[in-house]
Parts: structure tokens; C-alpha cells; sequence
């Protein structure tokens, strides 16, 4: 499987409600160095909303780039709909996902 096939895989599996960060997502996938290609990834996302890229963020809770209509307050209303909480513009950390 390629890294881009298991960030992709491992992004499908991010619970409604809950966010990860690009960083996480490198790093549970083999790459921890490579949270910008996973960025890249979710730009180019060809399973939304199978694989929900809406719900990768930047490690601080900031939303970063969302590519499909509306932007980043369309990333922002579709995390509120799904119940993960915001402190001022950004997520609040007890929403970020924690695979065990």
C-alpha cells in the first residue's frame, strides 16, 4: 500500500466529531515528516466524503485550506454539524482523535 493509499485509509477511519491533524496523520501513516504531503492529499481528495477530509487540521486547531465551495467556513460549519467544539476560530483540543 502507498503512503498516499494509507493516509487516505487512515483518514476515512477519523470518527464524526473528532478531528486529527496533518502531522498525526503522516505519523500514524509510516512519514511523520511528511504532514504537507497529507495536506496535498486532502487537496486532491478524489473519496469525499467517504475519506472526510473536512476533518483534518492544522496542529494548533487551526482549519487550514479546504478546497471544495465555500472554503474554510464551510470546513467550520460541516466540524460544528458533526459536534466537535471550537475555542474562538479554532478546534478545541478535547475534539482532536486519539486512535489507541
Amino acid at each position: 500500500m502507498s503512503f498516499r493509499e494509507r493516509v487516505y485509509q487512515i483518514t476515512a477511519n477519523i470518527p464524526k466529531g473528532t478531528v486529527a491533524t496533518y502531522g498525526q496523520i503522516a505519523k500514524l501513516a509510516g512519514s511523520p515528516k511528511a504532514a504537507r504531503a497529507v495536506g496535498m492529499f486532502m487537496k486532491t481528495n478524489p473519496f469525499a466524503p467517504r475519506v472526510p477530509c473536512h476533518r483534518v487540521v492544522a496542529s494548533d486547531g487551526s482549519l487550514t485550506g479546504f478546497s471544495a465551495p465555500g472554503g474554510v467556513m464551510k470546513k467550520k460549519k460541516m466540524l460544528l454539524g458533526e459536534g466537535v467544539r471550537f475555542v474562538g476560530a479554532k478546534v478545541d483540543i478535547s475534539s482532536f482523535w486519539n486512535p489507541s
